[in-house]
């Protein structure tokens, strides 16, 4: 029976039942975390050979002695091997550092401190906006905050952005420079932007000439099925389009190989990448090169490798999403209190609990031993209108462990409902 449909005397029994077993968790004294959508341990395992898989031989590459200065976006063999990933070409790509957010930032910066290709830096503006997909990445909205940027909500379907909303405000409002994306697997939704939806980012017509698409592909192939879905290209359909220059692209191996030693990139038009490397070149010499012929001698320079490797990743991150799902569909479902997504790929469920419950299953879930993201993460400025999304990450626990988690979860969110419909 749908928790709405019971009476007050019903609701009241379910509740004290719902409590008494909340009572009995507390009593376990758990400490399960599923707060951020961190790689699991034996994740990192299947990418252990990278700590002892090169010589100093290897380290002399088509550029030079790579223990040496030098070589500032990167070397030419990590550049061909993730070209594909990306679905660019080498020469359109750009190495950083360990984390892609770290180049995020850096675009966000270099256009506040001196605009992009000639135009007024950000930080002379009377106001900056970015458009924010949501629910959407806490940490993209972050970087924008930390700027003072004005942060707009945009809404998602299956299929992406409110694409509508989005030409509006990008085609007339010249205050407006960028949007977040996450198109494969969306942060925390797991969406994948359609066709349709690519080409019509392609064509924007911006009032803005710096405005820039902040394309974050971090879970490109991160897929749990088989014949996943793919994105179209997007620097590709942006040269049909005649918008070269809209677009910066975003991805790592943070969470392929190691999360805290991986290599990212940036991916953008030779004119971006040109603009940007006149001031990555005061910043640095050059990312850790060796890291990065690291990665190309584990993965032998061979993109199929990438792809071979990201299958031990879905063995390990398959079960644990089933267990996620299946957990929603027998506790969640029949009361009708909870809506979710069930994503094909990625390290997230998004979940909706009734309107104006999020925060209090989040403190539930705490007092009980599970640290969950915040509720309003997946909003700017951690606010969600609603009081209702929840960022579900199954990748840390063990499988026996995730599923007491999910146990508690459902018990929270029943306890929640409840409390709000008692009301």
């Amino acid at each position: 029976m749908a928790l709405k449909d019971m009476n007050q005397a019903e609701l009241s029994a379910f509740l004290d039942g719902c409590k008494a077993a909340y009572a009995d968790y507390q009593a376990q004294d758990l400490k399960l975390d599923m707060s951020r959508g961190k790689p699991s341990p034996k994740q990192l395992d299947l990418s252990a050979d990278l700590l002892n898989c090169l010589t100093a031989e290897d380290l002399k590459g088509m550029s030079g002695d790579y223990r040496n200065y030098g070589v500032l976006d990167g070397i030419p063999e990590a550049k061909a091997l993730f070209a594909p990933m990306l679905g660019v070409e080498p020469d359109e790509v750009f190495m950083f550092g360990n984390a892609s957010l770290q180049a995020m930032y850096f675009a966000i910066s270099n256009a506040f401190s001196h605009g992009i290709m000639g135009s007024t830096p950000w930080c002379k503006l009377d106001k900056v906006k970015f458009l924010c997909p949501v629910p959407g990445y806490d940490r993209h909205f972050r970087i924008t905050e930390y700027f003072g940027v004005e942060m707009i909500n945009i809404p998602t379907t299956e299929d992406g952005p409110d694409m509508d909303l989005v030409e509006q405000y990008v085609n007339n409002d010249p205050a407006v420079k960028g949007i977040w994306c996450v198109p494969q697997y969306a942060n925390p939704s797991g969406i994948v932007y359609s066709d349709e939806t690519v080409k019509r980012f392609a064509n924007l017509k911006p009032a803005a000439p710096d405005f820039r698409i902040f394309w974050d592909n971090a879970y490109c192939i991160h897929h749990l099925c088989d014949n996943p879905k793919m994105i179209l290209p997007i620097l590709d359909e942006a040269k049909k389009a005649g918008n070269p220059d809209i677009v910066y692209e975003f991805a790592s191996t943070a969470k392929i190989t190691f999360a805290g030693a991986g290599v990212s990139m940036l991916a953008a038009s030779k004119a971006n990448l040109a603009d940007l490397t006149k001031a990555l070149g005061t910043f640095t010499i050059s990312f850790d090169k060796i890291n990065q012929m690291r990665h190309v001698k584990f993965f032998d320079g061979k993109y199929e490798n990438v792809v071979a490797h990201m299958e031990k990743q879905r063995a390990e991150m398959a079960p644990k999403f089933q267990v996620v799902l299946d957990t929603l569909n027998k506790e969640i479902r029949p009361l009708g209190i909870g809506e979710w997504t069930e994503p094909k790929g990625g390290y997230f469920v998004s979940f909706n609990a009734p309107n104006g419950t999020a925060k209090r299953i989040v403190q539930l879930c705490k007092e009980a031993g599970v640290v969950l993201t915040g509720a309003g993460a997946a909003f700017p400025y951690g606010k969600d209108p609603e009081d209702r999304n929840i960022r579900i990450a199954p990748s840390y626990p063990e499988v026996d462990e995730l599923q007491k988690a999910m146990d508690l979860f459902v018990l929270c969110v029943k306890i929640a409902a409840a409390e709000q419909l008692l009301k």
